[in-house]
C-alpha cells in the first residue's frame, strides 16, 4: 500500500467514515519529523491537514507527544498556534508515529539568508511575533495539556539542564576539534545565570523560516514545536534574537524591529523584567544551542543516513557563522 492508501486506511478507521486521502506531497527540509500536506474527503466533504511522521532516523531527537501537546496547549490563546487534531503514538497503519493538525492556508515563510526577508511588512510582523512570544511566556502552564509529558526543572536548574544537555549532544556528535563552542562552554559553566522570575513554556526554535505570514503584515501560525519544554522563558527570547537570523549589517532583529523595541514588545506580552545578566548568558547559550545542532546536522550529512541538502549546508555554512558569533560573543565578555 501506498502511503496515501494507509493513511486513508487509518482516518477511515478512527473517523468510522470511509476516507481517501489527495494531494499528498512532502514539504521538504526539517530535522526530526517527516512532513506531509494533504486533503481528507470523507463523505464528499474535503479538509487540508499536516501529517508530521517521525522518520526512519532523526536529527533532533524529539518527542512527538510534547509537540503535539505544546501546540494543543496554545490553540486559542492567541498566538497562531495551528489545531493539533490526531496523535498516533503507536504508528499504527502508518508504522511510525505521528500526528495530524489543521493545515493554514496561504501562508508563506521568511528566509535567514534574504536581506530584507519580510520587506515592507517587518514592522508588523515584528510587533506580532514578540508579543506572541511574550504570550507564551505569560501563560501559567500548571492547566496546560503540555503539562502532562513535560518535566518541570527547579527554577535554579533551568540553565544547567538545557547546558548539559547541548554540550552532551556536540560530546556525541562532533568530528573534529571546535575550540570556539568548547571556550563558549567553559565559560556559561563558569557563570551561571540568575535563576528565572517563572517558569514558563519554552518553544524552542521560535524564529525567523518557523511561522507562516499571509504576505500582508500579518503572522498566520507559529510552527515547529518539537523541541518545546518548561524552563527559562528568556531562553527562547535570546534564540529569536540570534544574529544567525539576522542579515548582518541590518539593525533589525530578522528584518523585524530593532533590539529594544523587541525587548519593550516581549516585557509587555510577558509581564515580566529582563535580567541583563541573564540574558546576556542565554544569548550566548543560543549560539552554542546552534552550533550543537549544526554539529549533529554535519555528522548525519557525512554518515550517510539523511540526504536533506540542508543539512550539509548547516554542517557548514551556519556552523562557521556560529563560530563567528560566539568569537566576537566572546570577546566582548573578556572570555578569549
Amino acid at each position: 500500500m501506498t502511503l496515501a492508501e494507509r493513511l486513508g486506511a487509518y482516518l477511515s478507521r478512527t473517523s468510522g467514515s470511509p476516507t481517501t486521502i489527495e494531494a499528498l506531497s512532502r514539504i521538504p527540509g526539517g530535522a526530526s519529523r517527516e512532513t506531509y500536506s494533504f486533503d481528507a474527503v470523507t463523505r464528499g466533504r474535503r479538509e487540508g491537514f499536516i501529517l508530521r511522521r517521525d522518520p526512519a532516523g532523526s536529527l533532533i531527537e524529539t518527542d512527538r507527544r510534547l509537540e503535539f501537546l505544546a501546540i494543543r496547549s496554545f490553540a486559542g490563546k492567541g498566538v497562531a498556534a495551528p489545531e493539533a487534531i490526531l496523535l498516533e503514538e503507536q504508528g499504527g497503519e502508518l508504522e511510525r508515529p505521528f500526528f495530524i493538525m489543521s493545515r493554514v492556508e496561504g501562508g508563506v515563510t521568511g528566509s535567514p539568508l534574504a536581506a530584507d526577508p519580510l520587506g515592507e511588512h517587518g514592522g508588523a510582523i515584528g510587533k506580532q511575533f514578540f508579543s506572541f512570544l511574550g504570550k507564551i511566556a505569560a501563560e501559567p502552564i500548571d492547566d496546560l495539556p503540555l503539562r502532562q509529558a513535560a518535566v518541570c526543572p527547579k527554577q535554579p536548574d533551568c540553565w544547567r539542564r538545557e547546558l548539559d544537555y547541548w554540550a552532551g549532544v556536540i560530546d556525541a556528535d562532533e568530528q573534529h576539534p571546535q575550540p570556539i563552542v568548547r571556550a563558549a562552554i567553559r565559560r556559561l559553566y563558569r557563570t551561571a545565570p540568575p535563576p528565572p522570575a517563572k517558569i514558563a513554556v519554552v518553544h524552542g526554535d521560535y524564529r525567523l523560516g518557523n511561522f507562516l505570514h499571509d504576505g500582508a503584515g500579518r503572522i498566520l501560525a507559529i510552527l515547529d514545536w518539537e523541541m518545546a519544554h518548561l524552563g527559562d522563558p528568556l531562553e527562547d527570547l535570546a534564540w529569536s534574537m540570534d544574529p544567525l537570523w539576522s542579515h548582518p549589517g541590518d539593525g533589525r532583529i530578522s528584518g523585524m524591529v530593532p533590539r529594544e523595541e523587541a525587548l519593550a514588545i516581549w516585557r509587555r506580552a510577558s509581564g515580566l523584567d529582563i535580567d541583563a545578566a541573564a540574558l546576556a548568558w542565554w544569548s550566548l547559550f543560543a549560539s552554542v544551542k546552534g552550533q550543537a545542532i549544526w554539529t549533529s546536522a554535519a555528522k548525519a550529512w557525512r554518515d550517510g543516513g539523511m540526504v536533506e541538502p540542508i543539512l550539509a549546508f548547516s554542517g557548514w555554512y551556519t556552523a562557521r557563522r556560529h563560530d563567528q558569533i560566539l568569537a566576537e560573543r566572546l570577546v566582548a565578555l573578556g572570555a578569549l
